[in-house]
């Protein structure tokens, strides 16, 4: 009977101290579930979903192989997503808004707030994560990410059918973490020109329209070398510098553009790329693919050694027409330098 009776007290206490937490939570200066913006799992993080308030929008989805890839078109920019999942799992709320701000935060929030969703693999059965049955992919927050507060360290934020805002902050991070979710493509899209190992190279060709004696290709002969073969000829050259080539085709690894141009008025466009090219570059990989970039001077008013001798062309960048000519860009004479070389680089000196 004693022991039947301890036992009862001791549930009562445990069950007072139960109600005494989950008092103390629901008694909070906010409900917890309006303030979880954090995703804890983003492995699990399969879509993302960007909007704003100019029609702006941005659709992130995760592939097979890990990649992502935005506007179910353009693959996108890894170091853009990584820092995006990084900032969803780092996120914390630092207190509501306060009451003398609140009107206002709520107002900006209504006129230029970016609508993030966020959609994670879930499993119907998931047992302490290693028994996983029946995944389906699930909306699993709605938030709206408004402007930075007074002090640089937060951003307002606030929960769809939520009236409450909050600030919410990456604890050791002094910025506008707003940026993160951008909603415009070009800070989304992957900057890569050309991405082809050394192995996946059938050949590449190299013109200069305006010296024609610079041209060249060279050939993957199929036997563990590369053939030089000079323009309009059929036959390689017997001899050049094998480290040269080695280089060059090594550097059509990773070749990237600085940025997409896609604010410049289309006469100004059309008549830079009506102009004759500097450069056409064309690589064929060995299934046969094509990838062709046209490069052209950029107008410039001033060169490095200062306004007083002015130049008439950039001696630092150059335009570019990319993916079928679709896309105008901005390239580097540093990054694309290493791919443009006249013929003669590579030929012996008394060549």
């Amino acid at each position: 009977m004693k022991k039947h009776r301890l036992t009862l007290i001791i549930l009562a206490v445990l069950t007072a101290i139960a109600v005494f937490f989950i008092i103390s939570r629901t008694k909070g200066t906010f409900k917890r579930e309006l303030s979880e913006f954090a995703i804890y799992d983003t492995i699990s993080v399969v879509k993302v979903f960007l909007a704003d308030k100019n029609d702006n929008t941005i659709l992130l989805e995760r592939q097979p192989d890990g990649g992502w890839i935005v506007n179910e078109k353009y693959v996108a920019r890894k170091d853009m997503v990584d820092l995006l999942l990084s900032t969803l799992l780092n996120i914390e709320v630092k207190a509501p808004v306060p009451k003398a701000a609140f009107n206002t935060v709520v107002s900006n929030l209504s006129a230029r707030s970016t609508k993030v969703e966020i959609y994670q693999r879930k499993y119907l059965i998931d047992l302490f994560y290693r028994i996983r049955l029946f995944p389906r992919v699930k909306l699993t927050r709605v938030y709206y990410v408004g402007d930075v507060t007074p002090d640089n360290i937060g951003t307002h934020m606030i929960l769809e059918n939520s009236n409450m805002p909050f600030v919410v902050y990456w604890p050791g991070f002094w910025g506008f973490i707003a940026s993160r979710y951008s909603t415009k493509l070009t800070d989304w899209r992957d900057h890569t020109v050309f991405k082809h190992k050394f192995l996946q190279i059938d050949n590449v060709e190299l013109f200069f329209p305006a010296k024609p004696e610079h041209s060249f290709r060279v050939v993957n002969n199929k036997k563990g070398s590369m053939d030089l073969i000079p323009y309009h000829q059929t036959l390689p050259v017997t001899e050049y510098d094998t480290l040269k080539i080695l280089g060059f085709i090594s550097a059509f690894e990773d070749i990237r553009y600085e940025a997409l141009i896609d604010d410049m008025d289309q006469t100004i466009v059309d008549s830079i790329t009506a102009s004759q090219p500097l450069h056409i570059i064309t690589l064929t990989d060995v299934q046969g693919n094509r990838k062709q970039v046209k490069t052209f001077y950029r107008r410039s008013y001033y060169d490095e050694n200062g306004p007083e001798r002015p130049s008439e062309f950039d001696t630092e960048r150059m335009y570019a027409l990319i993916n079928n000519d679709q896309d105008f860009v901005l390239i580097q004479h540093r990054t694309f330098n290493r791919i443009i070389r006249p013929l003669n680089f590579f030929l012996p000196n008394d060549k």
